[in-house]
């Protein structure tokens, strides 16, 4: 199996690369430092499953898998992430995404949900199952933050993390007046009136630490 990965951290692809080189059936075809080397590597290499770092430069996780899903609809994606499981993997999921797998559980993880979705499965963890029935339990009370857009959400993170609007703006490629808009919009959908009202939102819901 031939395997195009994606993260902007150089270490971190090597070490995709250590964790992948000690399994005989797959081989790093590619690899990619940002959302735009991805596409174009896409088109221009020969491979079967993609692993996308979340939070990369440009368009960010979401952003790339839809893109890639459009043009490659039939090759799975597994998306990696330093973030928990609960924060973001329901989203993918709904997105097209094959798996996703925190960067703490890679080396454990990674070369088997390659298999498995390589294979035409959906590489759920334990932990990711638990969730996915808490989402899908009957008669559960959706929070707020669940109304977001991918993009707003994106923001409504970056905002709890503690980014600045300029600093929201160079992360996603967009200019700071529309991650000003996005703010506006995400504190009306959330109820709220200040960045210190989202940031105690956030942490209450655990979406960020």
């Amino acid at each position: 199996m031939k395997v195009l990965i994606a993260d902007d951290h150089a270490v971190v692809r090597q070490g995709l690369r250590q964790i992948l080189a000690g399994d005989p059936e797959v081989v790093v075809a590619a690899e990619a430092k940002d959302g735009s080397e991805v596409i174009s590597l896409a088109r221009n290499v020969d491979w079967d499953v993609a692993v996308l770092d979340f939070s990369m430069p440009g368009p960010n996780g979401l952003e790339l898998l839809g893109e890639m899903k459009r043009d490659y609809p039939q090759r799975p994606i597994l998306i990696l992430s330093m973030h928990p499981e609960d924060t973001f993997a329901t989203r993918v999921l709904k997105a097209g995404g094959a798996g996703y797998i925190t960067k703490e559980s890679a080396s454990n993880e990674l070369a088997a949900a390659i298999k498995k979705v390589a294979s035409g499965g959906r590489y759920i963890s334990p932990s990711l199952a638990e969730v996915l029935a808490l989402d899908l339990a009957p008669d559960k009370m959706k929070p707020l933050h669940e109304t977001l857009s991918d993009r707003e959400y994106r923001v409504m993170w970056l905002l709890a993390s503690g980014k600045q609007i300029n600093q929201i703006s160079k992360e996603m490629a967009i200019s700071p007046s529309t991650v000003s808009t996005y703010r506006t919009r995400i504190l009306k959908k959330l109820k709220l009136n200040t960045n210190a009202e989202l940031v105690r939102y956030a942490i209450s819901h655990q979406l960020v630490g």
